[in-house]
C-alpha cells in the first residue's frame, strides 16, 4: 500500500489509538513517521513486530498528517482490518 491510498482506508491516528488497535488485533498495517521522536513511536513499532503487522516508514509527520486530513503532523497511523 502506498501513502496516497491511505486516504481511502479506515484508520486510527496517533500512538494511543494505534497501540490499542494492535493490542486488539485490529490493525493490518502501520505507518510511522521517521522524524517523530523515537520514544513516542518505539512502543507501536514493538507491538507491530510482535503481531507481525507490516510497518511502512514515512519521512515526515507533516506528510502523514496531511494525508489523513488533519491540521497537525501524525507520528503513527494504523490501517484497520
Amino acid at each position: 500500500m502506498d501513502l496516497q491510498s491511505l486516504k481511502n482506508e479506515k484508520k486510527v491516528i496517533g500512538t494511543k489509538q494505534a497501540s490499542r488497535a494492535l493490542k486488539e488485533n485490529k490493525a493490518k498495517l502501520v505507518f510511522i513517521a521517521q522524524d517523530a521522536e523515537k520514544h513516542v513511536t518505539k512502543h507501536v513499532e514493538e507491538l507491530s513486530k510482535q503481531n507481525n503487522v507490516e510497518i511502512i516508514y514515512v519521512d515526515f509527520m507533516e506528510e502523514l498528517g496531511r494525508i489523513c486530513n488533519i491540521q497537525v503532523g501524525a507520528a503513527v497511523v494504523a490501517v484497520l482490518k
